[in-house]
């Protein structure tokens, strides 16, 4: 019986791989603290923990009329970013992926009321939500598998969870031990281009309003203190401050881990920060004593 071994929300932005002296010139001179948490947590995590794949749930990476899920055995080749060529530009990658645990969790959709289709094309793009995580944490770990999920861009919240309900029940009826990493930014507007070049810095004074800035410290408190129940029975209040990619990777994440059950403390590897007027943050939630609880085994509808 597989069971998932921790989870994190992770920052993936793509401050992270600019050269330092870079990042430093963005930051009034200061490093942003991202890069020596992502640092500190492959040292404490990823290199230590007892663990078989690591599933990404990837804000970037939109599809419209299911989920989709990497099953190739391997990705690999050379990554320059559409969006920031200029800082993300022939980035090499070579990935190890699970079609068994990929297929497993396609396997699990109709029951739970959704639609997930697992694809091995080698030509599938990749995102840097995935690459850049995988660049810091999972480099060099070459027995370490890696897959990552779509979000998919005419879901609900309520489709997200039953994404994640799928995702949950599958690694239960496999023999994997697993990481689940949602990788995406709390509240995400951006500031204007014209002003855009005045909030770079890491400080989150330059988050893109006040009610966000507050709403992402209430929802890291939440986190810090294991009460997702909170965060899911608050959700429509949040959405008001567009949390990036409507936090699907949040809330596949909580339909992975039991939804409202779930009370995993959260534990900060990074402070909260500014990203053009975006909140990021690393938050790692450790395995409970006894284990995260179940998902909700439901038979839903997918009408």
């Amino acid at each position: 019986m597989g069971e998932v071994v921790g989870a994190a929300i992770l920052a993936h932005v793509p401050t992270i791989m600019l050269p330092e002296a870079v990042r430093k010139d963005l930051n009034d001179g200061k490093e942003i603290s991202l890069v020596p948490g992502l640092k500190k947590l492959r040292k404490d995590v990823f290199e230590t923990l007892d663990y078989d794949t690591v599933i990404v749930l990837d804000s970037h990476w939109a599809t419209t009329v299911e989920f989709v899920i990497t099953s190739a055995a391997e990705r690999s080749g050379l990554f320059t970013s559409e969006e920031l060529p200029r800082g993300m530009t022939q980035i090499p990658y070579s990935i190890k992926g699970d079609p068994e645990l990929a297929q497993a969790i396609a396997s699990k959709d109709e029951k739970n009321g959704t639609w997930i289709t697992p694809i091995a094309d080698p030509h599938l793009p990749i995102f840097y939500a995935t690459i850049n995580l995988w660049h810091y944490l999972g480099r060099g770990l070459d027995e370490k598998r890696w897959i990552s999920m779509s979000v998919c861009q005419t879901a609900t919240p309520e489709d997200f969870i039953r994404a994640g309900r799928a995702i949950g029940e599958a690694i239960r009826e496999t023999d994997r031990k697993v990481l689940i990493v949602g990788s995406g930014a709390l509240s995400h507007t951006f500031h204007k281009l014209r002003d855009l070049r005045k909030h770079e810095a890491s400080d989150p004074i330059h988050i893109y309003s006040p009610e966000a800035y507050a709403y992402d410290l209430q929802v890291l408190e939440w986190m810090k203190n294991g009460d997702h129940a909170a965060i899911l029975d608050d959700f429509e209040n949040f959405r008001k401050y567009k949390p990036e990619a409507g936090f699907f990777h949040y809330l596949a994440m909580a339909g992975a881990l039991g939804e409202e059950a779930l009370t995993a403390k959260g534990e900060l590897y990074s402070e909260y920060e500014n990203s053009v007027g975006t909140g990021q943050v690393h938050v790692w939630f450790p395995k409970p004593e006894g284990g995260f609880p179940q998902p909700k085994d439901l038979v839903l509808s997918r009408d």
